[in-house]
């Protein structure tokens, strides 16, 4: 199953590397994706900070097309309110009806997608890891 690295598991591993043995490994194995959502999060940075290489690499890994559901995203914030998970943004919201979409699991470290995983059923990395799936 692919893998969509959100932004915040790039940024950590671009500045600390916390993470950077799982990503590594999901870049190895060739699983990952991800969205001109995401990469619309990083490149700017990068850019500015003259990463020309990482940001070509970057813009070589597979890309899932982004289709917006507005009235699924409009559901989604809803379902989200009702259940007290008010803090979450819209471009979470995308990057997660993305994911599900395309049958993907969502490698994230912000907390927004483990409170979506229990309003909608994303698929995350952390949950299949724990579950040794």
């Amino acid at each position: 199953m692919a893998v969509l690295v959100d932004t915040s598991v790039w940024i950590d591993y671009f500045r600390t590397g916390n993470q950077s043995a799982e990503l590594d490994d999901l870049i190895d194995k060739n699983i990952i994706v991800t969205n001109d959502l995401i990469l619309a999060e990083l490149i700017p940075f990068l850019k500015l900070k003259r990463q020309a290489k990482v940001v070509k690499l970057l813009s070589e890994i597979d890309r899932l097309p982004l289709q917006i559901d507005w009235d699924d995203i409009m559901d989604t914030q809803l379902k989200c309110l009702k259940s007290g998970s008010n803090g979450i943004g819209i471009p979470d919201l995308i990057i997660a009806q993305n994911a599900k979409e395309h049958h993907c699991t969502i490698f994230s470290l912000d907390k927004h997608f483990q409170m979506l995983g229990q309003v909608i059923k994303v698929k995350l990395y952390t949950e299949q890891k724990n579950n040794n799936v």
